[in-house]
């Protein structure tokens, strides 16, 4: 059946079912394939299955691993979401509010995709989040590989309200003194995570890499404002309230993300 739709948790693809934008053929469920419900070691790397749910990954064993993506899986939702959910769901269906996108961009993650006969490739993540690279007929997403910086990383989010929520705002901010750099991406301003990539280099070149990691709190500001700029552009004059809002919470996440990272 090709037109049959993959399924693992369903927490998305259930709710366009239920409210009648999906009408698949058949499903096929994924969730007795055991290789992708777990993760392994792989040169440096962690090898991620797609299946890994949400709870899963917010256990203590995963967050000494990639604390990021385990406090975005923490973030993800009630119980019941955060047990079914999957990453690769997560993934697959893009949605900008997806908690673990702006982590897995930060850091770069390669996915892992099998098809047809045997066949596998790789793409960055970035590339099917942004459309450059599309999943085609009878590709799965296997895994995620993911580097292992062993170096402070932070995922924050604003939700609008208290308690689990869909992201207004969120943030994966990672550092990787190894490359001296600072890895930043901002989720759910726009279809996909965008990276700063200018406000990255610039504030990575101001942190004493051999020394205390320190920055002054003015500079922890400006880089603040340096990515709510890039992330959150104008549009048009006078600007909008609701864009001020949301480029000050841009803002906001984006300086204690780093200045977390760098007193970790």
């Amino acid at each position: 059946m090709p037109a049959a739709v993959p399924v693992a948790g369903g927490t998305d693809l259930m709710a366009s079912v239920n409210a009648g934008l999906l009408r698949p053929a058949a499903l096929v469920g994924l969730g007795r394939i055991n290789e992708i419900r777990g993760w392994q070691y792989q040169d440096g790397h962690a090898l991620l299955g797609a299946g890994l749910t949400h709870a899963r990954m917010g256990r203590p064993d995963f967050a000494a691993l990639i604390p990021a993506l385990a406090a975005a899986a923490r973030a993800a939702g009630p119980p019941q979401i955060r047990n079914a959910g999957t990453l690769g769901g997560n993934i697959a269906t893009a949605a900008p509010t997806g908690d673990a996108l702006p982590v897995l961009a930060a850091l770069e993650a390669i996915l892992v995709i099998h098809g047809p006969g045997g066949s596998r490739r790789e793409i960055p993540v970035s590339h099917l989040l942004a459309g450059r690279e599309m999943l085609r007929p009878g590709e799965l997403i296997g895994f995620v590989r993911v580097p292992l910086l062993h170096a402070p990383q932070v995922f924050l989010k604003a939700t609008g309200r208290t308690g689990p929520g869909r992201a207004v705002a969120s943030v994966g901010l990672v550092l990787d003194p190894a490359r001296r750099g600072v890895r930043c991406a901002i989720g759910a301003v726009a279809p996909m995570p965008l990276r700063p990539l200018e406000a990255e280099q610039w504030v990575a070149s101001l942190i004493d890499w051999d020394g205390e990691r320190t920055l002054a709190p003015e500079a922890l500001e400006a880089f603040g404002e340096y990515v709510a700029a890039a992330c959150v552009p104008d549009q048009g004059e006078p600007v909008a309230p609701g864009v001020l809002h949301l480029r000050r919470t841009v803002a906001v996440l984006a300086r204690r993300a780093l200045g977390r990272a760098l007193t970790s």
